[in-house]
């Protein structure tokens, strides 16, 4: 698994590289759907922090167009990392269900038990789901009373009446089913293979290498412990099947020094890498964003050990050249930004991006700098 370093880069280097892939600095043009595939994965939970997500990496944006993209199938949304609900691109999305599915967890005893769902009898429940969404998307309510009426999941009747939250997980992840638009306030599932964008669940051995070839692309450098977070911890890839991937990659990756830390790049991307400048871009990102997930609020050189308690709890960071050195927060038109760095605040820089997360929001802010 060792390769050769062959470079060196400052983190100065490393994370304006990273803020280009992540359209931070410059901003992209890319679609919704772009910059969502570019992700890799937009944590879904709020959804006005989702958008905003989106919106921050687009030169040109209108409110509404992650549901609308999601309501013409150019992008899904499904349980993928870490069990929570993420809008992913129909085109490279099931390279990650693939990993999700991995662990069969419709297969253990206790799943068994409590659904009273053998293994053997799984295949046919996905095939009766796929059957119910047929006719287009279904609340969880509905779909249940669908599928209860059938003798052999009327036993399911108590499980989708508390909302079947983990029974319909697999099924997201395996590409039965995807969220649809939401309908009077309730989620939606729909059939994913109804959506013409949608390139299916590859074989595992063949989605692994991929999936560890984007999280370098767009996540890089980045270390071996960074990918067991985001594709091992955060769907239950195995770090065994990681190692294996990560081998078999081979010549494609390559080692770089990070000021004292290896970290790993995809080879083509090392040029690019070594002309970076440290970028001084000021950012006003959502809670939880990618920026600071993707690496993991563990990572010291994107999240200080005095913040990570912040974007924990889902704190929106205020970054420069990619570093967490605030937070900001908004209550009606006042927008307080608090800076936590030992640096002095770059003034002139903050006001402008205000004023850019102003015009996302469509309002008129009062911005307050505090310490």
């Amino acid at each position: 698994m060792s390769r050769s370093t062959v470079t060196s880069l400052t983190w100065g280097q490393a994370l304006a590289w990273r803020m280009g892939r992540q359209l931070l600095d410059p901003v992209g043009s890319e679609s919704v759907a772009g910059v969502v595939r570019r992700l890799g994965g937009v944590l879904s939970m709020d959804e006005s922090l989702a958008e905003l997500a989106v919106r921050t990496r687009r030169t040109a944006s209108c409110p509404g167009e992650l549901a609308a993209a999601l309501a013409d199938g150019e992008v899904v949304k499904a349980f993928a990392f870490r069990g929570s609900m993420h809008y992913l691109s129909p085109e490279e999305g099931g390279i990650y269900l693939a990993l999700r599915s991995a662990g069969q967890q419709w297969e253990l005893p206790s799943w068994v038990e409590y659904y009273q769902l053998t293994p053997s009898q799984w295949p046919d429940f996905r095939a009766a789901v796929r059957a119910a969404l047929g006719d287009g998307p279904l609340t969880i309510a509905e779909l249940g009373r669908v599928l209860t009426r059938q003798p052999a999941y009327r036993h399911l009747k108590p499980v989708f009446a508390e909302g079947a939250g983990i029974l319909i997980k697999p099924l997201t992840w395996q590409g039965d089913m995807s969220f649809g638009p939401p309908r009077g306030g309730a989620h939606t599932f729909q059939r994913l293979d109804h959506n013409p964008r949608w390139r299916g669940i590859p074989d595992l051995d063949l989605a692994g290498p991929r999936a560890v070839t984007a999280y370098f692309q767009t996540y890089g450098p980045a270390t071996l412990e960074h990918l067991q977070y985001w594709l091992g911890e955060g769907l239950s890839a195995g770090r065994a099947r990681l190692k294996t991937w990560f081998s078999e990659l081979g010549d494609r990756l390559v080692a770089v020094d990070v000021e004292g830390t290896t970290a790993y790049a995809v080879c083509d991307d090392l040029e690019a890498m070594e002309a970076a400048v440290a970028s001084e871009a000021v950012r006003f990102l959502p809670g939880h964003d990618q920026w600071v997930i993707g690496p993991g609020t563990k990572d010291v050189h994107v999240t200080p050990p005095s913040r990570r308690d912040l974007m924990t709890r889902k704190a929106n960071p205020v970054i420069v050249g990619g570093v967490v050195c605030g937070t900001w927060a908004r209550r009606g038109d006042q927008l307080t930004v608090t800076w936590l760095d030992e640096r002095r605040p770059p003034r002139e820089a903050i006001k402008r991006e205000a004023a850019r997360l102003a015009d996302l929001l469509g309002r008129d802010l009062m911005p307050t700098l505090t310490s």
